[in-house]
């Protein structure tokens, strides 16, 4: 090899080595307030101290954007893919894809922003069967109930990422995998107080 073309490749090599430097900074995100106000919510309305749910929309649906967040650990114990709604009854959504629209409207198969009390287990007869009513607690999201908005699996979900394809669309629901689905129904089983479930971008 010659000494130009050793002098080519090893800037190709150190060009894509800090590229992929550069993607992973882009990909991290601070949750610092975040977790502190769920924290202090949770605290203030008898929920769940020991962990909460964190869904943000704003990340590619092929990447991992639900996360299981310990308050006592101080970290994410786990995390997965999860579908936005398609958002596309009421009028065209051509990036339904790409990016997350945010509506309380019934029948509208939008995604919802805010805070949520995950509520009882019952069947679902999506994916593993199981099903939790979810219960919007802010003006964003206080028809989720009527909306039989849910935490539940569809086995079209992925278990790991498949970014830069996108995650299926729901109809409003957060879905995920049927694998994921029975860890956080194996730990919700456990969970004797309200467990807060937050969606946001």
């Amino acid at each position: 090899m010659t000494a130009k073309l050793y002098l080519l490749f090893f800037l190709s090599v150190f060009s894509c080595s800090g590229n992929k430097k550069e993607e992973a900074k882009e990909a991290e995100k601070d949750y610092t307030a975040t977790h502190t106000e769920a924290l202090k919510f949770c605290k203030e309305k008898g929920f769940c101290k020991d962990y909460y749910f964190l869904v943000d929309m704003s990340i590619h649906s092929g990447k991992n954007r639900f996360f299981v967040y310990s308050f006592k650990d101080t970290i994410v114990t786990d995390k997965n893919i999860v579908t936005p709604g398609s958002c596309d009854q009421f009028e065209e959504n051509p990036y339904k894809y790409q990016t997350a629209k945010f509506s309380n409207t019934p029948d509208s198969h939008c995604s919802s922003k805010g805070k949520y009390k995950v509520g009882n287990r019952d069947y679902s007869s999506w994916g593993i069967n199981v099903k939790y009513w979810l219960h919007g607690l802010e003006e964003t999201n206080n028809n989720a109930v009527d909306r039989v908005v849910v935490l539940h699996s569809w086995d079209a979900v992925s278990n790991r990422e498949i970014y830069p394809q996108y995650s299926p669309l729901s109809w409003g629901c957060p879905a995920v995998s049927d694998k994921f689905m029975k860890k956080l129904d194996e730990k919700l089983k456990q969970t004797a107080k309200p467990v807060l479930l937050w969606i946001v971008e």
